[in-house]
C-alpha cells in the first residue's frame, strides 16, 4: 500500500518549523519526473514564498578541479558556520554516469561531522542529464532550504566545466578552489570560470606545500588583475587555506562577509538575483516547452518518421526540425 503525501499545508507548516523530514520529502517531490509530483511541489514553493525567510540568506556556489578538496573545504567551512550560528544547506550535485545513469551520492560519507550537526543540512543530487550536470531542480531546492531557515547555503559543483555557468545563475557568490602547483597553464581551468570568481582558494595550504600555495596565490593574484571589473564592483580576492587543516577558514568567511556587504549596501545583491529569477524564467520555459513538443503523440509519429531520412542524408537535420515545428505551431504559421 503506498503512502500517502504530505498535505501541501503539512509541508509548509513543517518546513517553517524546520522539519527535516518533511523538508527531504519535499526536494524529493521537487526532483521526482512525475507530474502529481511535480505540481504539489510547486504548490508547497508558491506557499513558502508569501512569507520572506526569518533572515537574510546567502547563495555561494563553490567549484574546483577534481581533487581540489571541495568537500573537505565544505565541511571545514559548514562547521565554522554552524559555530557562528548560522544553519547551513550543502546541496552537492553529484555526477550521474553516462552509461549507468547512476550517481554516486557519496557527500554524506565524505562530510561525516557535518552531517550529523544538527544545524547543518546535506543533500546530495544525481545531476542527470540536465544543464551543464547542475541538477534541473537545484534553484527550487535553494527556496526549500531557504524556507527552512537555513541562511546559508553552499552549492558545490561537479567539476570545472559548464555546471558552474549554470550555478553561477543562481548564487550571490562564486567561489574557485585551486590547488598549490598552478603554474602559467592555471591547472587548465578556462578563463571563463576564473573570470566568474568572487573569491579564489589556494587550498592545501599546509606542510611542505604552504610554500607552493603561497607562490600559487600571489601567480592567481596577478593573473585576477588583468581581468576587467566585475558588474558587481566587487575586486576577487586570492587567499589560501587548509581545509584538512582548517586554517584559513576564518579569513575565507571574513573575506565572503566583505563581498556581503558590499553587494548589499550597492544594491548588486537585490539586482542579481532579479535578474537570475529571469533567466530560470526562460530556462523553465525552454525546459517546458521542450516536454510539451516531445510529449506530443503526432510529433513523435512524425519525428520517427523523418530520422531515418535524415540518418540516410535524404533530408538536411534543418530542414527536418522546420517541418516538425511547422507541424507543432497550433496556428499553422510558416517559420
Amino acid at each position: 500500500m503506498r503512502r500517502q503525501l504530505p498535505s501541501v499545508e503539512e509541508f509548509v507548516q513543517g518546513i517553517r518549523s524546520g522539519d527535516r523530514v518533511l523538508l527531504g520529502q519535499a526536494i524529493t517531490l521537487v526532483e521526482s519526473t512525475r507530474p502529481e509530483h511535480g505540481e504539489r511541489a510547486q504548490q508547497v514553493i508558491a506557499r513558502l514564498l508569501e512569507q520572506a525567510p526569518a533572515r537574510p540568506t546567502l547563495r555561494i556556489g563553490i567549484t574546483g578541479a577534481p581533487g581540489a578538496g571541495k568537500s573537505t573545504l565544505i565541511e571545514a567551512l559548514g562547521l565554522y558556520l554552524t559555530g557562528q550560528g548560522h544553519r547551513v544547506a550543502v546541496l552537492a550535485i553529484d555526477p550521474t554516469s553516462a552509461v549507468s545513469k547512476g550517481s554516486i551520492l557519496g557527500d554524506k560519507t565524505r562530510m561525516e561531522r557535518l552531517s550529523a550537526d544538527p544545524n547543518a543540512f546535506i543533500r546530495p543530487s544525481p545531476s542527470g542529464e540536465s544543464l551543464g550536470g547542475v541538477a534541473r531542480k537545484t534553484r527550487e531546492t535553494i527556496l526549500l532550504t531557504e524556507a527552512a531557515g537555513y541562511d546559508i547555503v553552499l552549492i558545490e559543483t561537479v567539476g570545472v566545466g559548464q555546471s558552474e555557468i549554470a550555478v553561477h545563475s543562481m548564487t550571490d557568490l562564486f567561489l574557485l578552489l585551486l590547488l598549490p602547483g598552478a603554474g602559467d597553464e592555471l591547472q587548465g581551468i578556462k578563463r571563463g570560470i576564473v573570470e566568474m570568481a568572487d573569491l579564489l582558494a589556494v587550498n592545501k595550504a599546509d606542510g611542505d606545500r604552504l610554500k607552493l600555495a603561497n607562490q600559487a596565490r600571489m601567480h592567481y593574484l596577478n593573473a585576477v588583475h588583468l581581468l576587467p571589473l566585475k558588474p558587481s564592483g566587487w575586486a576577487p580576492r586570492v587567499l589560501a587555506c587548509s581545509a584538512e587543516q582548517g586554517t584559513g577558514i576564518a579569513e575565507l568567511w571574513d573575506a565572503i562577509g566583505s563581498f556581503r556587504q558590499q553587494v548589499t549596501e550597492s544594491g548588486y545583491l537585490d539586482q542579481n538575483r532579479r535578474q537570475q529569477a529571469a533567466y530560470w524564467l526562460k530556462e523553465s520555459l525552454d525546459s517546458g516547452l521542450q516536454t510539451l513538443f516531445y510529449q506530443n503523440p503526432e510529433i513523435r509519429e512524425k519525428l520517427a518518421a523523418l530520422e531515418p531520412l535524415v540518418l540516410e542524408g535524404r533530408i538536411s537535420p534543418f530542414a527536418a526540425a522546420r517541418q516538425l515545428l511547422q507541424h507543432f505551431r497550433p496556428d499553422n504559421e510558416r517559420f
